[in-house]
Parts: structure tokens; C-alpha cells; sequence
């Protein structure tokens, strides 16, 4: 069990850290729906072990707060009612000195609850829960860190999260393509440490010959496709994407503007910088991947191909913002951003949800979203695996979402 405190902890403390850097007004506000208050965040992540273990496990357990209880459910109607999403931006109380003093007396009830006579049943029921609760709150430090860019960005002042600068990215090498034969392959977790239950069960998937690109592409690139008119070419968009991209009059990505002199900048957690064509194009949707592989003459991979060829890659960690590809061979596969797959979101065959509360984790968003791979430059180091399945509608565009093509 020391192991598990051990582990717990930090990624306690690194939440925590996260959230460091900001003013309490920062945490407290909402810049839409689909985002939610750093305070909320941190509330959420210590809701989910107070629910889910304390609850369960604490001899006389008594909630910190009955409200929270309500307050800080994000969906699970298993447990009960829900404070609307759109309106998290609204709770000025607790404030945030309550919801720091929510952690501290969570942690320290988890502690004597680690440290307690157990079961070997309970202890095992218990080292799982944790590892979920922690594994849970590290999706949150990802969160966490798109949903600030995404408020910070909201302001004309455009200040930096951090405020340390962002090095010029080294000239990448021209894009290759990678063969790969192909054929039956095992897809999904291998059941070596920690996997989600939508990486589960392991089954055999046949893959066609494929090619990958070696990196992910560039802002230069994304600048030439806007330059082609990519933006104003319906013959590149899929229908819902066109329609999507008419309505908000878009014109490139989210954080890309251009200052007084036609330039053009990017909004990142380091502030604004100039838009640095070596570096990843982030924040893109699915609708705009897909419109780019069109107008490259290229498509984006399924999340089986991806899947198969993250077995020679090596994993990259990244900063605050996606770095340059360096070497040859397979790159930018972890590290720098997520990448969109052609393949819907849905359930491998045999997939069965845990019963209770927590089986609503994952298997009831399995409807109208696209999977990606991979992991960011937000993503916390230690959290990212080839069989990782993340999702999200196809007009998400405030995560690190980035483009990698196929062919054949």
C-alpha cells in the first residue's frame, strides 16, 4: 500500500500544482460549456474518491459537505442529481480556500484508509479504485490545462499561463511515408498495468497495408492548405464539416490570429507567439483533419492502423506546447498532440461496462464521436499507451488535437 500513497499523492500534488499559477478569479470562471472552472476540477477529482472509496469503504463515513455531493457530480446519474455543466462558471462558493481545505481533508482520510486493517478482498477492491481515481484526475490535469488556454484566450490582455518563453522549434525534415504490411493483429490492452474499459477486450483486427506519415504536419503546412482557399474549397469538406465551418466563418485554427502587420501569431499557455512553422498544427477538429488529408491527397488513419504502427514508436513527452519532429524514423506518435482517426467511437466486440456508477465511465459516450491516439503535450508523462482510446465530438477543437495522414 505504500506504493499506492505514494503514487496517490503525487498525483495529487501535481493538480494542485497545475492550478498554482492562476489568480482565484481565474479558477472560478467558465469560458463554455464544453470547459469547465479549475476549481471544479480540482472539487471533481476529489468528489470521485470521496464517492467512490469513501463512501464505500470509511467506517462511519460522513460527507465533507452534503451539497458537494451534488455540486461536484459531473455525470453519473448513478450517484444522483448533477448542477448543470453550463452553469459550473456560476458557483462562487465553495471558494477556493474550501475546496483546497475539500482536498486536504479527502487525502487525509484516503491516507488513514490505506494505512487501516484490511481485507485482502478490501485491499484489492481498494488498490483498484485508486489507481481509477488517480488515472481519472490525470485526464483531469489535461483538462485542466485546455480549459485555461482556452479561458485565458478569451481576454484581450491574452496573458501567458506561464510565463516562460517558448524556444523556436529546429526545421523539421520533409514528411515520409512509412510502409506497413499489415495483416492480423492482436488491438487493445495487453493487460500489462492500467487500461481503461474501452481498451478492453483484446481482439484480433485485420489490417490492409497501409502507409503513415513519419511526423504530424506542420503549421507550415496547415498555412499552405489555408493559403490553397482550403478553408473556402466545399470539395475538400465533408458535408456536416462545411456546413460547420459556413456557420462560425472560419478561417483557420482556433488560437491562429493576425496582428496589425498581416502576421500571423498564436495564442498558446506561454501567450501569444509567432505562429512558429516547424512546430505541430494543434486545435484542430476532425471536420478540418479530414478537409487537409483530402486537399494532401492522403486520409487520415483508422485506430486500428494507428495502432499497429505505435508498436515501433517511441514515446515523446512534450511541455506546454507541441515541440518540432526530431530524428527520423516514426515520430510525434505521444507527446506533442493528439491525433484524429477516421474511426467512430464504439465498443470492441465483447466490451461489457463495470456495473454500478463507475461502468458509466466510458461505454455511454459511445455514440456520434471520433476516436484519436496518442497523447499530448498536456498529457501527464506516464499516462499514455498504444492501446489509449480517446474521444471527442468531430467539431472539438480546444484540446491539443493535431493531423496525422495515411494512405493506400
Amino acid at each position: 500500500m505504500e506504493q499506492l500513497q505514494a503514487r496517490y499523492a503525487a498525483v495529487r500534488k501535481h493538480t494542485l500544482a497545475l492550478a498554482e499559477p492562476l489568480t482565484d478569479e481565474d479558477c472560478g470562471a467558465q469560458s463554455m460549456p464544453d470547459a469547465s472552472p479549475i476549481k471544479w476540477h480540482l472539487a471533481h477529482t476529489t468528489w470521485f474518491f470521496e464517492t467512490f472509496i469513501l463512501e464505500r469503504m470509511e467506517r462511519d463515513f460522513a460527507p465533507f459537505h452534503p451539497a458537494f455531493r451534488i455540486l461536484f457530480n459531473s455525470y453519473y446519474n448513478g450517484i444522483g442529481e448533477k448542477h448543470p455543466r453550463a452553469q459550473r462558471g456560476l458557483l462562487t462558493r465553495p471558494a477556493m480556500s474550501q475546496v483546497r481545505a475539500y482536498r486536504a481533508d479527502v487525502d487525509a482520510r484516503i491516507a488513514r484508509l490505506l494505512a487501516s486493517d484490511l481485507s485482502d478482498t478490501q485491499r484489492a477492491d481498494l488498490a483498484m479504485l485508486i489507481m481509477l481515481g488517480t488515472q481519472h484526475e490525470q485526464q483531469h490535469q489535461e483538462l485542466m490545462l485546455t480549459d485555461v488556454k482556452h479561458l485565458l484566450a478569451q481576454s484581450l490582455l491574452r496573458p501567458a499561463y506561464m510565463d516562460i518563453p517558448l524556444p523556436a522549434a529546429a526545421p523539421v525534415a520533409p514528411l515520409a511515408w512509412l510502409d506497413f504490411d499489415g495483416g492480423l493483429t492482436d488491438i487493445g490492452h495487453n493487460d500489462e498495468g492500467f487500461s481503461f474499459d474501452n481498451e478492453l477486450p483484446r481482439h484480433k483486427q485485420y489490417v490492409a497495408p497501409f502507409a503513415l506519415a513519419s511526423r504530424l504536419v506542420t503549421n507550415g503546412e496547415y498555412l499552405d492548405f489555408i493559403n490553397a482557399g482550403g478553408y473556402f474549397n466545399a470539395a475538400l469538406w465533408l458535408a456536416e464539416g462545411w456546413d460547420w465551418a459556413r456557420t462560425q466563418n472560419l478561417k483557420a485554427p482556433i488560437y491562429w490570429f493576425q496582428d496589425e502587420k498581416g502576421a500571423w501569431q498564436e495564442f498558446t499557455l506561454h501567450g501569444p507567439q509567432p505562429l512558429d512553422l516547424n512546430r505541430p498544427v494543434t486545435h484542430i477538429s476532425l471536420f478540418e483533419a479530414d478537409a487537409y488529408a483530402h486537399w494532401a491527397g492522403a486520409r487520415l488513419p483508422t485506430e486500428f492502423e494507428w495502432e499497429y504502427a505505435a508498436a515501433q514508436a517511441a514515446f515523446e513527452t512534450g511541455s506546454l506546447h507541441p515541440a518540432g519532429a526530431a530524428g527520423d524514423g516514426l515520430r510525434q506518435m505521444y507527446g506533442h498532440c493528439w491525433q484524429w482517426t477516421s474511426s467512430s467511437y464504439a465498443p470492441y466486440p465483447g466490451f461489457a461496462a463495470a456495473e454500478g456508477a463507475l461502468g458509466e465511465y466510458n461505454g455511454k459516450f459511445m455514440l456520434n464521436q471520433y476516436v484519436l491516439r496518442g497523447s499530448s503535450s498536456a498529457t501527464p508523462e506516464g499516462h499514455a499507451r498504444a492501446s489509449y482510446r480517446n474521444f471527442f465530438p468531430a467539431g472539438a477543437r480546444w484540446q491539443f488535437t493535431g493531423i496525422r495522414l495515411a494512405r493506400r
